[in-house]
């Protein structure tokens, strides 16, 4: 089971939204990212991987997408459930 989050779904979409509009505002400002994490109390690594994760998910940046990611460990779930041996009672 994963750890919960430690930041609300809100914060992070607005920190994401504010440094996207930050680096199209300026034309990818460096610091953009260490701007909004103090701005909002977020710390800076998180944020960037949100910012990382939001530019896979948009099409921008290689990688896997959230949706895909959910998918696959969802697969992976039915996988080891298939795999379990059947024991009768």
């Amino acid at each position: 089971m994963p750890a919960p989050k430690k930041y609300p779904d809100e914060l992070r979409e607005r920190a994401v939204r504010m440094v996207f509009e930050i680096r199209e505002q300026t034309g990818q400002a460096p610091g953009a990212i260490a701007r909004v994490a103090q701005q909002l109390g977020v710390h800076r690594e998180a944020l960037r991987s949100w910012v990382r994760q939001a530019e896979i998910d948009g099409g921008q940046r290689p990688g896997t997408s959230t949706e895909d990611a959910q998918r696959i460990a969802e697969l992976e779930r039915e996988v080891r459930e298939l795999r379990r041996p059947n024991v009768l009672p």
